[in-house]
């Protein structure tokens, strides 16, 4: 579930009795000095070594059965997706309610833990606010990838081909562009001059489309990314404030790799 979605379900959890649910905000960002040697590893121990020693001393055993439950529940999860850690990772767990949402995020958070009656969202509620629902707008040719973002999170990914058949743009099923070019190899030279020289023309049907989702999505900020010309071309035909354009080919990367882009 998209984050900010889930952010409207935590609000309605609840405890019936005492407390139950565990809120981890973990910063991971390799980009910040003090994290240079993983030093997350460390903070994610003691925070949670802490929470423990709390319980222990209150003399809950009901709550701290459910805590040790849930403390090496967020542990495996944390280490053993090491290679999706973005710059934060935000967890709420709760056996009582059912409970387990992880959401590792492109954006930075403030590393603290929580045992509560109810979700800590206060960090991801001024996240909301500083960083809208938008959109990244990637051009390469005669493919168009749009990434939906929600609070530094890609919550969908949808891709268009121009069909030079129709002179339209249709929803990516699968064929690779390549794949479509190979069939008439011979006039690769001709198609990729036809699309240079009516750029911006194919550029503009994109473009309504680009903007009707604007609309419907509520996107707040839309960035663009993709080769020079591409980036620029498309820029010029859409009716919509284009908050950053980055020209670069990062169609093969990573989407952490096009996130940092964005939001670094």
């Amino acid at each position: 579930m998209a984050l900010a979605k889930d952010i409207e379900t935590l609000k309605d959890i609840q405890c019936e009795e005492g407390k139950c649910v565990l809120s981890v905000y973990l910063n991971t960002d390799r980009a910040n000095q003090n994290q240079q040697k993983g030093e997350w590893k460390i903070r994610l121990k003691n925070g949670l070594k802490r929470l423990e020693e709390y319980l222990v001393a209150a003399g809950n055993e009901e709550e701290l059965k459910s805590y040790k439950k849930l403390r090496k529940k967020v542990e495996k999860e944390v280490k053993g997706n090491q290679s999706k850690l973005l710059k934060s990772v935000v967890i709420f767990a709760s056996d009582d309610q059912d409970l387990w949402s992880v959401h590792y995020l492109q954006l930075p958070v403030e590393t603290s833990f929580h045992w509560e009656s109810r979700p800590i969202l206060d960090q991801l509620e001024k996240l909301q606010k500083s960083f809208p629902k938008s959109a990244i707008i990637m051009p390469n040719l005669d493919e168009v990838k749009i990434l939906d973002i929600d609070l530094g999170e890609i919550k969908d990914t949808r891709t268009y081909f121009f069909d030079p058949e129709t002179e339209d743009w249709r929803f990516k099923d699968g064929i690779a562009s390549s794949d479509r070019m190979a069939s008439s190899a011979n006039h690769v030279d001709d198609y990729q001059q036809r699309f240079d020289e009516n750029r911006n023309r194919f550029y503009k049907k994109i473009a309504m489309n680009i903007e009707g989702m604007k609309k419907e999505k509520k996107w707040e900020s839309v960035y663009i990314i993709g080769e020079p010309e591409a980036a620029q071309s498309l820029e010029s035909q859409l009716n919509v404030d284009v908050s950053l354009t980055i020209k670069k080919n990062l169609k093969n990367s990573d989407s952490s790799k096009v996130l940092a882009h964005v939001f670094e």
